[in-house]
């Protein structure tokens, strides 16, 4: 009898472009990727943090570089990927949040949520994709949601409304770049431990919250998300695409 051979999971050869990738889930995301053998681009506005994890990630075997990026810039962003691409991962993870409720958020919350969650990240992909067309490359192009694009919650409506922009973006352009065997998900975390969710997680009160929506009884961690973006990046994968992959513990499923 012969055996299916089960796909690859590692992406030797392969290059990937990691955004927001000085700290929490960036940051993860690029070492994991770094693990399976992708070389990887670290880029985010801060030079200290991505020189830093860039450093730490070849001290552990992997291959990576850092590169100041503003990803609101498009012109900076051409200039990334016309000097260091064509990639074949795209982890589109750069994104911001300012809980308010409605009656409360201003216009300046509204365009910096936004103009970084969902402008910043369409033309970063639209980039990307342009390129791994024209090079003819095989790609997979993960676009960061979170739960929060397909349920709601007080205090984040345009949170929100910017992950649910990027659901159906992603569903969009899977169909558009298909054809070129290019793949687009979304990956869509709980609440992760980070340094940016660190003082909302503080809140006894608003913990209790939020694990009373996770039927495993916990938050995340990065750790949590990593298998997810080797997954979603290599082969193991290649039937997937306009897909969203939630690791939220159960959030949705109730």
């Amino acid at each position: 009898m012969e055996l299916p051979q089960t796909p690859s999971f590692g992406l030797g050869g392969r290059k990937a472009l990691v955004t927001g990738a000085g700290r929490g889930i960036g940051l993860a995301a690029a070492a994991a990727l770094a693990d399976v053998g992708a070389e990887v681009l670290l880029t985010a506005r801060t030079k200290s943090e991505i020189d830093d994890a860039a450093k730490a990630i070849c001290d552990a075997g992997g291959s990576a570089s850092a590169q100041v990026l503003d990803v609101t810039d498009r012109a900076e962003v051409q200039a990334v990927v016309d000097a260091a691409g064509p990639f074949h991962v795209l982890f589109n993870n750069a994104g911001m949040n300012r809980p308010a409720l409605a009656v409360d958020v201003t216009e300046s919350d509204y365009d910096e949520v936004m103009g970084l969650n969902v402008k910043a990240a369409y033309f970063t992909a639209q980039m990307v994709a342009r390129s791994m067309i024209d090079a003819g490359v095989a790609g997979s192009i993960i676009n960061v949601s979170s739960q929060m694009g397909h349920v709601g919650a007080q205090g984040r409506t345009v949170y929100c409304a910017s992950k649910h922009a990027i659901e159906g973006f992603t569903r969009a352009l899977a169909w558009e770049v298909g054809e070129h065997s290019i793949r687009v998900n979304t990956l869509c975390p709980t609440f992760i431990k980070t340094s940016m969710t660190r003082p909302m997680l503080a809140d006894t009160e608003f913990m209790d919250r939020v694990l009373s929506k996770i039927v495993l009884g916990r938050v995340g961690t990065v750790e949590d998300i990593m298998g997810a973006v080797v997954y979603l990046a290599s082969d193991a994968s290649q039937l997937v695409t306009g897909s969203a992959l939630l690791v939220d513990g159960g959030w949705t499923a109730n």
